[in-house]
């Protein structure tokens, strides 16, 4: 007679199965409460993949495609299908890269063969045939000393070499009909669930591999080309060639050589060039430019970005007013109340949107104008004598969560703004299959900067996420391409420095806590770098706005 085992459910109903039961079997069990397939099991707050066996007393949930975790698991599952009817279609000698996030999905470039939409249609029929298949994603736990020489084996160099940098004696690698591959993170069960994907072709070098969100599960997209940040992603991308630094190992080789110090200045330089071209063409236009408007999603430097801006153009002859938006906050007994009858911050209606046009408008008219001063423990507006003319060689900085919004400057002449947006668009892989999320960057950096300026926790961090998340989708992300420029901010080798400041305070999120997963993941992600001291950073340095010692206030 088999062995009963007492199973909780979300910590709450209690549920008895046989031991060695797979929790695949016992997922179906609980189907109900999903909308779409059973992805992924968490076991006592670890996610455990569904062919795994029940083998003692725990708590479990379940995720599907709705769920960050879920949606995860299902991309990720996706990029192998992809990458195996790339294999299927085009043959061994090509080589797939995953080179960046964009839109709702990846960038992929294709090395051995130029892209027609007729091969990338057969790719996709080749995935939906893989999906029909219903091939399970198999896990193998291997040496990684093993793993490496399999690798190698096959000329996958980039893999052999990552891995000859962490310290695991053994890693995961998960297998679809023939085909073992190393991906940072779990899979799904089989391809049958990973049936809803999009395919679009870019150019002969690449396409965009599109997939369902969080926000739209239940379907994929049609996808909309960023033009300016595609072209950002592509100029990183062509710039980190040249410096021979394409992946994780790359960048590793130059750390274990004691050459980071040449890099960090290369990538200081690079970011510095972005800048010293704004203020050239904001200096050059024959535009009346008198307003620039600065905004990007959060931790994407954008303070110390206005602040290095200002210096270049002084540098040109101009009068800088940096104005704060913070300061045009309405009244608290005004304030708009959010879902949860709490203040809403994050809404362009928290800012008295009248009063920051009136004022620009009498400020590029010529006249004088009071600003005002938010006085954050009154909740109040107040007025200091700080008062603001124009000159002929005066430009208006603006820095903030809404400045992108045409709203907020509808009286200005479009002929007057210069509008950024600034992100940490980082060209740097794991390896070729594997990417790095714009988003992980900007995880890390805010995990060590809300430490260090606010005494947070990588808990309250990663609690706050998902509402930074859906403040960007709302307020940044819609306005990325109505803009003069794209600035990108990331550094190409501040992941090793990052490591050292956010890796001790990941391992503090204990294993009980709904976050652990997700702090798990990045320690995991971190793993693949090898640590980089900070002590060439400049103190001009954008990533010093993270990690302290910037010569530029906070």
């Amino acid at each position: 007679m088999s062995k009963k085992i007492k199973v909780t459910f979300r910590e709450n109903e209690l549920f008895e199965f046989d031991e060695g039961i797979t929790y695949k079997e016992i997922s179906e069990h609980f189907k109900q409460y999903f909308d779409y397939d059973i992805l992924i099991v968490k076991v006592d707050n670890d996610l455990v993949d569904l062919s795994d066996s029940l083998k003692k007393k725990c708590n479990i949930d379940f995720f599907d495609k709705s769920s960050e975790t879920g949606n995860s698991i299902y991309c990720r599952s996706a990029r192998f299908i992809f990458i195996l009817a790339v294999k299927n279609v085009l043959g061994e000698n090509i080589e797939v890269i995953a080179e960046h996030s964009q839109d709702n999905g990846v960038y992929f470039s294709i090395e051995g063969c130029k892209l027609t939409k007729e091969i990338v249609n057969k790719i996709y029929k080749e995935m939906k045939q893989i999906v029909k298949e219903d091939y399970l994603f198999t896990k193998l736990s291997v040496s990684r000393l093993d793993a490496i020489k399999y690798f190698k084996k096959l000329k996958k160099i980039d893999k052999a070499n990552v891995l000859k940098y962490i310290s695991n004696t053994y890693i995961n690698l998960y297998r679809i009909n023939d085909i073992y591959d190393y991906f940072y993170g779990k899979m799904a069960y089989s391809t049958s669930q990973i049936d809803d994907f999009k395919l679009t072709f870019i150019n002969e070098n690449g396409l965009v591999l599109s997939l369902p969100d969080i926000i739209n599960p239940e379907c994929t997209l049609d996808y909309k080309h960023h033009e300016k940040i595609f072209n950002k992603f592509l100029e990183y991308t062509n710039w980190g060639k040249l410096l021979n630094v394409k992946n994780a190992a790359d960048l590793n080789l130059i750390i274990s050589k004691a050459k980071v110090g040449e890099l960090i200045n290369l990538a200081e330089a690079y970011y510095d060039s972005q800048l010293a071209k704004i203020a050239d063409d904001i200096y050059n236009s024959d535009r009346n430019i008198k307003l620039i408007l600065i905004a990007g999603p959060s931790s994407s430097g954008k303070t110390t970005t206005s602040k290095k801006l200002d210096i270049y153009l002084r540098s040109k002859g101009f009068i800088t007013h940096p104005i704060s938006l913070d300061n045009y906050y309405t009244d608290m007994d005004k304030r708009i109340l959010d879902k949860n009858g709490k203040p809403d911050f994050e809404s362009v209606r928290a800012l008295d949107i009248n009063l920051f046009n009136k004022n620009l408008s009498n400020l590029l008219e010529g006249k004088k104008v009071s600003l005002p001063t938010f006085n954050f423990v009154l909740g109040k507006k107040e007025y200091n004598d700080n008062f603001l003319q124009l000159g002929d060689n005066d430009i208006i900085i603006v820095e903030g969560l809404h400045a992108l919004n045409d709203e907020l400057t509808m009286s200005i002449s479009k002929n007057q703004k210069y509008k950024i947006y600034i992100s940490p668009l980082t060209q740097l892989n794991i390896d070729n299959h594997n990417h790095i999320h714009t988003s992980d960057i900007r995880k890390l950096r805010r995990i060590v900067r809300d430490n260090r300026q606010r005494g947070m926790g990588a808990l309250e961090t990663l609690r706050l996420w998902p509402d930074i998340k859906s403040g960007e989708r709302e307020n940044i992300f819609k306005f990325q391409d109505d803009v003069d420029t794209v600035v990108n901010s990331s550094l190409i080798y501040e992941v090793g420095v990052l490591k050292i400041y956010a890796e001790p305070l990941l391992f503090n999120i204990n294993e009980d806590e709904p976050e652990y997963s997700e702090a798990l993941r990045l320690i995991n992600f971190l793993r693949n770098f090898l640590p980089i001291p900070s002590d060439n950073v400049p103190n001009d340095s954008v990533l010093r706005e993270f990690i302290g010692g910037s010569c530029f206030k906070d």
